[in-house]
């Protein structure tokens, strides 16, 4: 039997900031209702990031710092840190650069990865790509994003959904088989159209203009983002699960992009899956972008088992989607 290198995840670290935003308080801000709210989308509050110069690299930098302290590392030893984010601190540098100064990981190369609310799968294998190449030993995904920051609260269609957070996860080399098994990554740009924030790129510059038209804000096509999203992600994961030649009943939990309740419980029906095997916190934190998979691995840890298979998948502007099968490397010590 050769010794193959896979990417096995051997720890998690997560963070969410203070502010709980309830939809009792949006209430307040728009024309909405708690009943509305949750049964559309399944969210009851977000986190906030509230504070002056908060970017995204305040919640990256905890996460990555209890995941260190988890693992019994030091971050001198990370050799290389992607940030998944659509909002990062700064168009550049890169929100990597200053997370690694921040934690003192001084040996690492770090880059932004830029793929909306699928980044944090496209992080993922791309980091496995570099422990499979057996020139990196430790690699760090970390999804960070703050949402409330590029979100028109005056608009009830799209300020009701995001939340602001971050999840970061360690690949580390594995002889056993335990990992990243398999990724099924698309793209297509169809969907830009229908999700996407205006202004503030090369495209069309800030200026006066496109602020006072909200051109910095999230524009979103509720309906049709929604139509696109059940299918993608019900049939990406579906897809996986068939080349693979498992069933539903091999998965031990789906851990599904916290977008909308509805997209999520479409997805565990096309995978034949009960909803308890579904790790879902979105009425807690609403849509955090590229933190919502690694938050859901920080909440459910110490329920995951070694040798548990389980399924990432996710859904994002672009459009963005995929699956990725991992086999689950560590028992937690409770």
């Amino acid at each position: 039997m050769s010794n193959k290198i896979s990417a096995a995840i051997t720890a998690v670290g997560g963070y969410v900031p203070d502010y709980r935003l309830t939809n009792a308080e949006l209430e307040t801000m728009v024309e909405t209702s708690d009943e509305w709210i949750k049964t559309r989308t399944g969210v009851e509050e977000r986190r906030i990031l509230k504070g002056e110069n908060m970017g995204i690299s305040k919640m990256a930098v905890p996460a990555v710092l209890e995941l260190c302290k988890k693992r019994g590392i030091d971050p001198i030893e990370i050799d290389c840190l992607i940030c998944c984010t659509v909002t990062p601190d700064m168009t550049f540098p890169a929100t990597a650069n200053i997370i690694t100064y921040e934690i003192g990981a001084s040996n690492a190369f770090g880059f932004d990865l830029s793929a909306a609310c699928s980044g944090f799968l496209f992080g993922v294998t791309t980091g496995a790509s570099l422990i499979e190449s057996g020139r990196y030993k430790k690699v760090v995904v970390v999804g960070s994003d703050k949402m409330s920051g590029i979100v028109d609260y005056s608009d009830r269609k799209t300020c009701v959904l995001f939340g602001d957070g971050a999840g970061a996860l360690l690949l580390e080399p594995n002889e056993e088989g335990y990992g990243i098994q398999d990724s099924l990554l698309k793209t297509d740009g169809i969907g830009c159209e229908y999700l996407k924030m205006v202004a503030g790129g090369s495209a069309k510059p800030a200026s006066i203009e496109t602020v006072m038209a909200k051109e910095h804000y999230i524009y979103q096509e509720g309906p049709a983002v929604f139509k696109f999203a059940v299918k993608g992600m019900a049939d990406v994961s579906y897809e996986l699960l068939e080349r693979n030649h498992l069933t539903g009943d091999d998965i031990a939990w789906l851990v599904p992009h916290q977008a909308n309740k509805r997209i999520i419980d479409a997805t565990a029906n096309r995978m034949g899956l009960s909803m308890d095997k579904v790790m879902i916190n979105i009425q807690r934190y609403g849509n955090t972008t590229s933190a919502t998979i690694p938050l859901c691995l920080w909440e459910w840890e110490k329920q995951l088992h070694k040798g548990d298979l389980i399924v990432l998948a996710a859904f994002g502007g672009g459009f963005t989607w995929g699956a990725t099968l991992v086999k689950w490397a560590y028992d937690t010590e409770s």
